[in-house]
Parts: structure tokens; sequence; C-alpha cells
């Protein structure tokens, strides 16, 4: 019989964690839960992220102000008549300006701000990497001279 080191392979033991963490992430992301909104909810969730218009930082839903009972009312014709959360959001934002929403829309400019740094903090160390391998292969190159011409 053959004897057995006891050493597990390396990708035995990243598979464990690796498939909890696909499951865990699998089940989080609510992909296996396959009941869609109802009208009601998906009213709810809009109300959550549009600005009172009368109000200072406020949703439509945390309101009773009558401008936001009114942006309400709109919100839920709309859901019922069948319209997408993003033709709603395009319609109030229409209506009252783009401060209607209390969650700016995603645009290009905004993964500019996260890309910059990252590309200075990447192009800094490449120049001090430059700098360290330039001085390295000075001094070793002075060494190697010093070494020549019989210096200790």
């Amino acid at each position: 019989m053959p004897e057995r080191s006891g050493r597990v392979p390396v990708w035995a033991r990243m598979a464990l964690p690796a498939a909890v963490l696909f499951v865990a992430l699998l089940v989080g992301s609510g992909v296996l839960h396959g009941s869609s909104q109802t009208n009601a909810q998906r009213a709810d969730a809009i109300e959550a992220v549009v600005r009172c218009p009368s109000c200072t930082d406020v949703s439509v839903a945390q309101s009773e102000e009558s401008t936001a009972l009114a942006v309400r009312h709109e919100i839920v014709r709309q859901v019922d008549a069948g319209r997408s959360t993003a033709q709603i959001e395009a319609t109030l934002v229409s209506q009252y300006g783009q401060t209607i929403l209390l969650e700016p829309p995603d645009t290009a400019g905004f993964s500019l701000i996260w890309l910059i740094p990252i590309i200075l903090g990447a192009a800094a160390l490449v120049g001090v990497g430059l700098l360290f391998w330039r001085r390295t292969s000075t001094f070793a190159a002075l060494r190697r001279q010093q070494v020549s011409e019989g210096a200790p």
C-alpha cells in the first residue's frame, strides 16, 4: 500500500472556500429569487429615490407635503400604466429637473474620478521603480569599476 504524505494539494485547499464564497454570493445576489415585484413594491422603490420637490433631502416616501403626495400619485399612476423605472425617472426629471433624484444618474465621468488616482498611483510606482533600478545599476557599475581598478 502506498504511503500517504498527508499533504493536501493547493487547489483542494482553495476549492472549498471558493465554493462557499460562490454559493454565498449567488444566494445573496437574489438570482435564485424568482418572484417579481408588485406594482406597489416598484412604486415604493421609486418613491424612495425621488426627492420631495418642496423639502430638503427628503424622499417623497418620507414626506407628507402636498407636492410629495402629488409626485407619489404620479409615480403610482405611471407604474400602473406599465412604464419602466427609467421612463418614470426621465418624466420626473423633465418636469422638476435633475435635482428631483436623490441618487444622481451614473455617468461616464464618475468612473474617471476613480480611474485617475489609480492611473497616477501606478505611474508613480513605475517611476519610483525605474529610479531604484537606475540607481542600483549605477552603483553596480561603480562597484565593478572599483573592483577592476583594484580598490577594496
